[in-house]
């Protein structure tokens, strides 16, 4: 069974996936101009948090691509 598969089963549309990829984008962004703020002790970890934030939207809109390709199917 692939997570698409999955997925559909519980209810999830593809809709859905690809709201919460471009809303990470939207986290992403915001936790790198809050990483502007903070002193630069803290700077490089506030770094961090938006860059792995900012690997989370192709994964999720892909997934979002599988549920689609399950509904087609």
């Amino acid at each position: 069974m692939t997570i698409g598969k999955l997925l559909q089963r519980c209810g999830v549309r593809p809709i859905h996936l690809q709201s919460a990829s471009l809303a990470s984008i939207v986290v992403c962004l915001g936790l790198w101009l809050r990483a502007k703020t903070v002193d630069q002790d803290e700077r490089g970890n506030a770094e961090r948090r938006a860059l792995f934030v900012g690997l989370w939207p192709p994964t999720i809109w892909l997934i979002g691509e599988s549920v689609r390709q399950e509904e087609r199917s």
